[in-house]
């Protein structure tokens, strides 16, 4: 699964900037898988409903199947953030995929680049961590890294499908 992954600060524009990456890239005919990536535990399916009843009840994986989606819930187990091995699990769903482009996890070992405003906070994580391959950002910024201009969704685009 060739996979990239959009990191920053809360309110950088990671969503927004994702968001106009699909459709730039759909646009231009790639077919695009996203992934959400959070820290925080959210119950993902409907609590009191059938499948979340299923799921209580033992079930090592929910499907639920509808005319036009398709989903399915399947517990961890694990209460660490790390989720490097579900990604591999993932894969075989976006296997039709041009890209997947995820939205978070600063953890991973795949490649990154940040999102930043600075409006939204003085440093970006680039400065201190190195894992991160460039910072996409119309402000002005005295960085190691690469800086790629925001405000070009074309070129970022082309960029990620090189790279990722």
């Amino acid at each position: 699964m060739k996979r990239v992954h959009i990191v920053g600060r809360k309110n950088s524009g990671k969503t927004t900037l994702i968001v106009d990456l699909v459709r730039h890239l759909t646009a231009k005919g790639y077919r695009v898988g996203t992934i959400k990536h959070t820290h925080h535990h959210h119950e993902l399916d409907t609590p009191g409903k059938d499948s979340h009843r299923h799921r209580e009840a033992g079930a090592a994986a929910v499907g639920i199947l509808s005319p036009g989606m398709t989903a399915v819930f399947r517990p961890t187990g694990q209460t660490v953030n790390d989720a490097t091995d579900r990604y591999d699990e993932l894969a075989p769903m976006f296997a039709d995929c041009d890209i997947v482009v995820v939205e978070g996890n600063l953890q991973t070992t795949a490649f990154k680049v940040e999102v930043w405003r600075a409006a939204v906070t003085e440093q970006p994580i680039a400065a201190e961590d190195s894992s991160i391959a460039a910072v996409i950002t119309d402000d002005p910024i005295d960085i190691a890294v690469p800086t790629w201009s925001r405000s070009d969704v074309s070129r970022v685009a082309q960029t990620l499908l090189e790279v990722g």
